[in-house]
């Protein structure tokens, strides 16, 4: 029978940083390839890859009248490529140079007259290189690679549950791959102010597209970035007067001013008796302090109780 932490696997960054910086990297390039190929969606929800049984897709994109898709299989270790034809292709998840990746991504797309163009400099990271330039960044561990996939599994679920509980707006539960991280955001349906961002390699307007309404938003990443440890986080746009002083759950979660979030350390969850009531709570309670201090209107915007109760799978 499997344990409750090997549902929730040990994610100690320091153990993977360098296939999680790699990792990061290829999911950027075929992160772009969806975008290269999905009309612009609000708040850009045509970008982001979606959790599987088998580890992250693009889900299908149009390419004429066909139709392919890239996965990532964190269980044989491949990215797949599919078309809607009947053709696929295969590269195999090893230790190799970003740019290596790169170039048998675009050949294979190529072999499969699927061709495509993106700009292949990375963005939301720090002194990145373009990808054909990338020979420093080169470390697969396959075992820390399925860790994290089986931890987006467990992150998925129950962020879907959560999800469940809002009547208004709110965004699939999706992994963005410039950020590296898994998220699912509501909206309380207003207009926000034009946020001001410094993202590297990313213009002005493509956060203020993100960001072009009031948000609640929540997540998980796995610490890289300078943050050096898996965890789970919660913000508001625009933070709400109040915000980093409210009362939220459990007790190990933190609001950190640098990063601007609430902040719930990945081990305090799956070290939990229930780590998934333990994760609601921090979810649940962050949320609420945005909408209160926010005057969303919750009453219109929420699932009642009832029918929250009712809609719960009976196998969770």
């Amino acid at each position: 029978m499997v344990s409750q932490l090997e549902h929730w696997p040990d994610l100690p960054l320091a153990e993977w940083a360098d296939t999680c910086a790699t990792l990061h990297l290829w999911t950027q390039v075929v992160g772009k390839i969806r975008l290269a190929h999905a009309p612009l969606i609000n708040h850009w929800w045509q970008v982001p890859l979606y959790v599987t049984s088998r580890g992250l897709t693009t889900s299908a994109m149009a390419y004429g009248a066909r139709s392919f898709q890239l996965d990532f299989d964190f269980l044989e270790h491949n990215v797949i490529i599919q078309t809607s034809d009947g053709a696929i292709a295969k590269i195999a998840l090893a230790p190799r140079t970003v740019a290596d990746f790169y170039a048998e991504v675009m050949g294979r797309l190529e072999e499969l007259g699927l061709e495509t163009r993106i700009w292949t400099m990375p963005v939301e990271i720090p002194d990145a290189v373009p990808f054909d330039q990338d020979r420093e960044h080169a470390s697969y561990d396959p075992e820390y690679a399925q860790r994290f996939w089986r931890t987006l599994v467990q992150v998925d679920r129950v962020s879907t549950l959560f999800r469940s509980r809002f009547l208004g707006k709110v965004s699939p539960v999706h992994f963005f791959w410039g950020s590296f991280d898994l998220a699912v955001s509501r909206f309380s349906g207003r207009a926000a102010p034009a946020l001001a961002s410094n993202s590297p390699n990313l213009g002005a307007w493509v956060m203020q597209e993100a960001y072009s309404h009031e948000v609640s938003s929540c997540g998980f990443w796995p610490g890289n970035g300078g943050f050096g440890q898996a965890a789970f986080y919660s913000y508001s746009y625009p933070e709400p007067p109040g915000f980093s002083k409210a009362a939220v759950r459990p007790g190990a979660a933190h609001y950190d001013p640098d990063l601007g979030q609430f902040i719930l350390p990945y081990d305090a969850v799956r070290q939990a008796p229930s780590p998934d009531d333990h994760l609601l709570d921090f979810l649940q309670s962050t949320y609420k302090a945005a909408a209160d201090l926010g005057h969303w209107d919750r009453a219109a915007l929420e699932r009642s109780k009832t029918k929250l109760t009712s809609s719960r799978p009976t196998h969770a």
